[in-house]
């Protein structure tokens, strides 16, 4: 009987085997543990890595256009590519030059995206913990096609995050984590003569006026659920001078301008048990209960809302009637103390060097973890490819490796 059943098991395996390689001749994907990723198998692009759960983890471009193989995502490059290539002949266009920076920077970004995942850190590990010259080899045995820069992508990604560490809230680094946002402060911080739970608090809460309601805030929402915005986005996603610069704005407006999720925003405003009246950015301040919205709801209720408002406002003609209606209720700008701010300007993005003076320069505890990160590390911010309209990831970056040499000089 164990001989028999060792034998069936042989045959399984053979036929799993098998399976595997039709599988990979005929181009389909093929299901890897995100735990037990082979480097040849996360440089391989049909392979769809799994979570300990056996779900695919996905990745994404511009945050939101989101694959679950690197095959996938050569689809929409070879269709975006196609698009700006038709696109090149007429007035407006791009030429060939900045047609295939476009590319390489998407397949760039791609790669980036799939190694850094949000959900597991398997892939990254599995790169991380490969030699330069292994991850070539495995590039080079590689039989699926490839896109140009395919290889220069994986190792430009390795060598990058072989000195970099991501700061973001569910960082394993304990030093990432702090240097997120999102990080909860206990005491809370005081900004601009109020107490916030985090500086995440304040960043959303900033961009509503002192004297924004609730009550406009929720019937704003319900403007923009009666609008067809199909006509008004297709004129931004045409439009390859206006898209390509800001292709996460507009890919943030085509998910957020949904009727379903314009829908869901005023659910969730409405959940939240605050009167009509209630001023928004008060609402968001530490008032006699601490952490009255976690920093998730700060960035995903808060936060884009007021981006989709201020966005639209941004992108649309002057003869629109929605640029009155949202600059009435001061989504034309940020406004704080005496200062008006663009919201797409280098004066409010300039804003979080301005409170990080305040969390990692006067907050002890802060600045002493931001100052023992050793200078051969390099302070990151990558969220599936996700980027903020009203601060860059790049500025950002900038802004956080230089609050760290301020904190050691003041250490």
């Amino acid at each position: 009987m164990a001989a028999f059943n060792r034998a069936g098991l042989m045959i399984r395996s053979a036929f799993r085997i098998l399976m595997i390689a039709m599988a990979m001749g005929m181009g389909m994907t093929v299901p890897a543990r995100a735990e037990l990723l082979s480097l040849q198998a996360l440089v391989t692009p049909s392979t769809v890595v799994l979570s300990k759960d056996g779900h695919p983890i996905t990745f994404a471009l511009h945050g939101f256009i989101e694959f679950k193989s690197l095959s996938e995502m050569f689809s929409y490059l070879d269709a975006q590519n196609q698009r700006w290539k038709s696109n090149a002949g007429i007035s407006g266009g791009i030429n060939e030059e900045q047609r295939q920076a476009v590319m390489r920077d998407l397949l760039r970004r791609g790669v980036e995206s799939r190694v850094v995942s949000m959900v597991d850190e398997g892939p990254l590990e599995t790169l991380l913990t490969h030699t330069r010259e292994e991850l070539r080899t495995s590039l080079a045995a590689v039989k699926e096609p490839v896109p140009p820069g395919y290889a220069e992508a994986f190792i430009a990604a390795q060598e990058k995050w072989k000195h970099s560490l991501n700061c973001w809230s569910a960082s394993p680094s304990i030093a990432g984590r702090v240097l997120s946002n999102w990080y909860p402060i206990t005491e809370g911080i005081q900004l601009y003569g109020a107490t916030y739970d985090s500086t995440e608090h304040f960043w959303q809460a900033v961009k509503y006026h002192p004297d924004t309601t609730v009550g406009e805030v929720t019937a704003l929402v319900s403007v923009l659920e009666k609008r067809d915005w199909g006509p008004w986005l297709g004129r931004l996603n045409d439009d390859p001078k206006t898209y390509l610069p800001n292709a996460y704005a507009v890919e943030f407006l085509r998910a957020n301008l949904k009727p379903d999720r314009l829908r869901q925003l005023s659910k969730d405003l409405a959940s939240q048990g605050l009167r009509p009246d209630e001023k928004v950015r008060s609402a968001q301040q530490r008032g006699e209960k601490p952490f009255r919205f976690s920093a998730l709801e700060e960035k995903t209720l808060w936060g884009d809302v007021a981006d989709t408002f201020y966005l639209v406002y941004s992108f649309s003609s002057g003869d629109d009637p929605i640029r009155k209606t949202l600059a009435e209720h001061h989504f034309d700008a940020i406004y704080l103390d005496d200062r008006r701010m663009g919201f797409i300007s280098e004066e409010f993005r300039s804003l979080m060097l301005e409170i990080w003076h305040v969390k990692y320069l006067q907050m002890a505890r802060f600045r002493e973890v931001i100052s023992s990160i050793p200078m051969e590390i390099r302070l990151e911010h990558f969220l599936n490819d996700g980027d903020s309209p009203d601060i860059p990831i790049p500025v950002y970056v900038r802004y956080l490796n230089q609050i760290r040499d301020m904190a050691r000089a003041t250490k």
